[in-house]
C-alpha cells in the first residue's frame, strides 16, 4: 500500500487531491498535516498531524519525524508556501517528492517576474508594470490605462486572487493598495498593475516527467465560487467549469511552461484569459501542485493525481494523449455545502426546462 503525506490537508485543494486517489480501486494510506486543527479534523486521511507553519524553525524536523514514523513513500505539498519551502529544502526531506525545479518555482511564485520571463519569450501576457513606490503609481497607472480602460491591480504573490481588483481611476488604485499596505502589512513593491483582459478564462492542468509532457487538459471557468462576494467580481476557483478543446490554449500554455523550465518535471497549472481580440494570455503559472478542482478531471476519467503518484514512485501508468484526454463539453458544478456534480452539455435541455 502506497503511503502518501499531503500538506495543507484541510484545504479544499488537498481534499480534492485525496478524493481523486480514493476513486481508484488501489488503496492508499494517506497522512495529512495542517496548521489548522479544525480543518485538519475534517480531512479524509488515515492519520493526521497538527504542524507549525513551514517558516517555523522546527517545521522540517517535525515533518521528517512524521515521515519516518509513518514510513511515507511520497510527500505532496499542496499550498504554494509549502511547495516553495519544500522545493528549497528538497535535499533535507527524508522521502520522495515530485516537484519542478526550485528556480522555476521561484519564477512562477513572483507573478511580475513570470510575466516578464514570458513576455521576453514572445508568449502572450497582459501588459504589466511593477509598482515600486506609491509615488510611481500615477505613471504606472497611465501606462496601463493607455492600453486598457480598466486596470487590474493585483499582488505579485499569493493565491485566490489575492489583493486583486479592477479599477478605472488612479484614485481607486491608490485607495485599494493603501488599504493593503496599512491593514495587511504589504508594501507598494508587492503590487503590479496589468491591462484588463475582457475575454474567456481558461485553466490548463498538466503533468510532466523529465521534460516530457505526459498529459494535460483545459477547462473554462464559467462562474466563480463566491465571485458575487468578491470586490473584483471573481475568485480563482470556479463554481461552474467546462472542458474545452482549444489548440491555442494548449499551445500557449505549453510554451509558457517551457519558457520558465526547460525540463519541466511534476505538475504545472496555467491560468489564461483572452485579450480584446481573443488571444489567450497567460496570467500566472502554478507549479508543483494541482488546481483546487483536480477531482473534476478525475471524475470525468483522467485521474491526474493518481498518474502523478504513480510517476513519482516509478509505477506504470496507462498510455495517455498529451492533450484533450477528455471530451469537450463536460461541466463541473460545485458550491459551498453542495456535492460537486458532473454533467454533459446535452443534459441541460432535459435538466433545466424553461417555462
Amino acid at each position: 500500500m502506497k503511503r502518501i503525506l499531503v500538506t495543507g490537508v484541510g484545504g479544499a485543494a488537498a481534499m480534492n487531491f485525496i478524493a481523486s486517489l480514493r476513486m481508484i480501486e488501489e488503496s492508499f494510506y494517506i497522512v495529512g498535516v495542517d496548521i489548522n486543527c479544525y480543518h485538519l479534523a475534517c480531512a479524509d486521511v488515515e492519520a493526521r498531524y497538527l504542524v507549525s507553519p513551514c517558516d517555523h524553525p522546527d517545521y522540517l524536523n517535525k515533518l521528517n519525524e512524521i515521515i519516518s514514523q509513518e514510513k511515507i513513500d511520497l510527500v505532496h505539498p499542496q499550498p504554494d508556501v509549502e511547495v516553495a519551502f519544500l522545493a528549497e529544502h528538497r535535499d533535507q526531506v527524508a522521502t520522495k517528492m515530485f516537484l519542478p525545479s526550485t528556480e522555476a518555482i521561484r519564477i512562477c511564485h513572483d507573478k511580475m517576474r513570470c510575466n516578464q520571463v514570458l513576455a521576453q519569450a514572445d508568449i502572450p501576457v497582459p501588459y504589466s508594470v511593477h509598482l515600486k513606490t506609491l509615488d510611481d503609481l500615477p505613471e504606472a497607472f497611465m501606462l496601463i490605462a493607455q492600453r486598457s480602460r480598466i486596470v487590474w491591480v493585483r499582488a505579485i504573490r499569493g493565491a485566490g486572487s489575492r489583493a486583486a481588483l479592477p479599477v478605472s481611476t488612479c484614485l481607486q488604485a491608490k485607495g485599494w493598495i493603501s488599504y493593503w499596505i496599512e491593514e495587511k502589512g504589504l508594501q507598494p513593491r508587492d503590487f503590479m498593475l496589468s491591462e484588463y483582459l475582457p475575454g474567456r478564462e481558461f485553466a490548463f492542468q498538466s503533468i510532466w516527467y523529465q521534460g516530457e509532457l505526459i498529459t494535460s487538459m483545459a477547462r473554462e471557468r464559467l462562474e466563480y465560487l463566491m465571485g458575487n462576494l468578491m470586490p473584483s467580481g471573481q475568485s480563482s476557483s470556479p463554481s461552474v467549469a467546462r472542458t474545452v478543446h482549444r489548440e491555442d490554449v494548449n499551445e500557449v500554455a505549453t510554451r509558457a511552461i517551457l519558457a520558465v523550465d526547460s525540463e519541466p518535471h511534476g505538475v504545472y497549472c496555467v491560468d489564461l484569459k483572452e485579450n480584446a481580440v481573443g488571444i489567450p494570455c497567460v496570467t500566472e503559472i502554478n507549479p508543483g501542485r494541482f488546481f483546487t478542482t483536480s477531482n473534476f478531471f478525475s471524475s470525468a476519467g483522467c485521474n491526474m493525481p493518481y498518474y502523478y503518484v504513480c510517476l513519482a514512485l516509478g509505477n506504470p501508468i496507462p498510455s495517455l494523449p498529451k492533450y484533450n484526454p477528455l471530451d469537450e463539453g463536460l461541466y463541473w458544478v460545485r458550491g459551498v455545502d453542495r456535492i460537486p456534480k458532473l454533467f454533459r452539455e446535452e443534459q441541460w435541455k432535459t435538466l433545466c426546462r424553461s417555462w
